[in-house]
């Protein structure tokens, strides 16, 4: 039996429990005992939740799931072309996140 197959099955066979227990993880960046996950365990794990989460619950369960509204307008002027510059991350803002989070984890 090849990789994949393997993969495959063990996926197939998540139950709520492991779902649970690989969703904590990824969560808190540990195993239940304690130890750090590594990058590439927190990205298979995540893989696994969004998989499962794929195929057992509906959409609007889904890890990450957000909610699609219609855009009403919010100006006066009737201008549909803004953009809202200032509700957006920019590179920079993206940046300092990115560096605080990767500095808090290894606290």
């Amino acid at each position: 039996m090849t990789a994949h197959h393997d993969l495959h099955d063990v996926l197939q066979n998540i139950t709520p429990d492991v779902y649970a227990s690989l969703k904590r993880a990824v969560e808190l960046g540990r195993w239940q005992n304690g130890t750090r996950l590594t990058d590439p365990q927190r990205e298979l794990c995540l893989q696994a939740v969004i998989y499962y989460d794929a195929r057992q619950k509906p959409e609007y369960e889904r890890v990450g799931f957000i909610a699609r509204e219609n855009h009403t307008h919010c100006g006066s002027e009737g201008n549909e072309n803004h953009d809202n510059d200032k509700n957006r991350w920019n590179t920079e803002l993206l940046l300092a996140f990115k560096s605080q989070s990767s500095n808090t984890l290894k606290h």
